[in-house]
């Protein structure tokens, strides 16, 4: 059966009219949003016992304490915030009028489309609260992306996505992926990108983050997930932010283990060209979740729970894991640019170029302008692909980019991108790690 989505007005009604819902609302960065939206569907009172716009950063510091790296609009403050309003409810509110309660405490940090709009609105919205009265407390954790160009449509959908993430942790937390499904009601498709998703607590001790966090992917809200070794989700921006990154692309049921012994010769390779030292670099391999769509009309929860494990598999050998959309290099290199890495490298098998570089594969009239727009956003002067031999059993010979076969049209743009090294063999390897494709 399908569930009921209720309109922004009408979910901030519901918890208003909930005499056991109870708590406050802190918002740095937007105003208001989330809150005006209670005031706005009436009967507040039942529910806001206090909110707070600390937007002054000296005020600021003196409620919550200093941000020692500089970034206000980040987890550590809003964990800061949660903590501290929390504290407030429970060590201010006692008696009659508060026993058959259970609190929360919202909170946001956001920074929204400046009047230059030059930098990237993005935000951390979280909401500590009991499930039970008198309970112990859980947590949810979200950090979105808003991508409206307009920053009056930008605080609107903050406001909405405020008031889906408290009706989420009163009505629907024991459903977690309906939770996660229910944060983008109500809002267009386009506006709002949810890259990451922290839950914690009692009520999620049987939530597997590495789902919850695929799911959001699989629901087209996020365009990648990164778990790092300890499998724990992390914050893509702020995990791959200004670093040098390598990547290593893996297929969806690739039931091999990744060749290792020939990537680690590209992560070598990639660090002699670049300088790379390992404090500043993230070796990451990437399980592609966007060619299942290209099989099926739909990721399945079969599919979910199978990169849930592959990821969880590759944790364990003590790697990164990216889970991800992008079906072509191109897309992968254009998104992690965004990210303003100091060089990007990404490893791949040879015969994956050989099929970009073979006008065979493609309409013959599209060819030219498919070529150029794979070349366009793949490269720029940060980035680069390593390509690791294959062995063609046929013809009983290991095939390199100095032997691979190339279309004719195609030939001086593979040439040029050759010799200006934005495609870069692996060298030394032994022959015996090079596998057949």
């Amino acid at each position: 059966m399908a569930r009921e989505i209720y309109e922004t007005k009408r979910k901030a009604l519901k918890i208003n009219l909930n005499a056991d819902i109870y708590g406050t609302f802190a918002e740095i960065g937007a105003g208001q949003e989330v809150a005006r939206n209670f005031f706005e569907a009436g009967a507040a009172s039942g529910t806001i016992a206090k909110t707070i716009s600390a937007y002054d950063m000296a005020f600021s510091d003196a409620i919550y304490g200093v941000e020692e790296s500089g970034r206000y609009v980040s987890r550590t403050r809003l964990n800061k915030m949660l903590v501290h309003e929390y504290e407030l409810l429970t060590e201010r509110l006692h008696g009659e009028k508060y026993c058959n309660k259970k609190f929360f405490a919202f909170a946001d940090t956001v920074t929204t489309l400046n009047f230059t709009k030059t930098n990237e609105p993005h935000g951390w919205i979280g909401i500590r609260f009991q499930h039970e009265v008198d309970g112990p407390t859980n947590d949810i954790v979200i950090h979105v992306r808003l991508l409206d160009s307009d920053n009056r449509l930008q605080t609107k959908v903050l406001g909405i996505l405020g008031v889906n993430l408290v009706f989420a942790a009163f009505y629907y937390a024991e459903n977690p992926q309906t939770m996660i499904e229910s944060l983008v009601d109500n809002l267009s498709v386009g506006s709002v990108e949810i890259d990451l998703v922290k839950v914690s607590g009692p009520l999620f001790e049987s939530a597997n983050e590495r789902l919850l966090n695929l799911y959001l992917i699989a629901k087209g809200f996020s365009k990648a997930a990164i778990f790092k070794p300890d499998g724990k989700a992390a914050q893509i921006k702020d995990y791959l932010y200004k670093k040098n990154i390598i990547i290593l692309r893996t297929k969806y049921r690739q039931k091999s283990n990744p060749n290792f012994d020939l990537f680690n010769l590209a992560v070598e390779e990639f660090k002699k060209n670049t300088g790379a030292i390992p404090e500043d670099t993230v070796v990451l391999i990437e399980v592609l979740m966007g060619n299942v769509l290209d099989e099926n009309s739909s990721i399945t929860d079969e599919d979910l729970i199978y990169f849930a494990e592959r990821a969880e598999y590759l944790c364990s050998t003590g790697n990164n894991i990216m889970v991800s959309n992008f079906r072509r290099n191109n897309h992968l290199a254009e998104f992690v640019q965004t990210l303003r890495p100091k060089h990007i490298g990404i490893a791949t098998n040879v015969s994956n170029l050989k099929n970009i570089f073979n006008s065979d594969n493609y309409n013959k009239e599209n060819y030219t302008n498919e070529l150029l727009t794979y070349i366009s956003g793949m490269f720029s002067k940060n980035v680069k692909l390593y390509a690791y031999p294959y062995l063609d059993k046929k013809n009983e010979k290991i095939v390199t980019t100095k032997n691979m076969p190339v279309s004719p049209e195609a030939k001086p743009l593979f040439d040029f991108l050759i010799s200006n090294r934005y495609i870069v063999d692996i060298e030394n390897y032994d022959e015996k790690f090079v596998k057949t494709v």
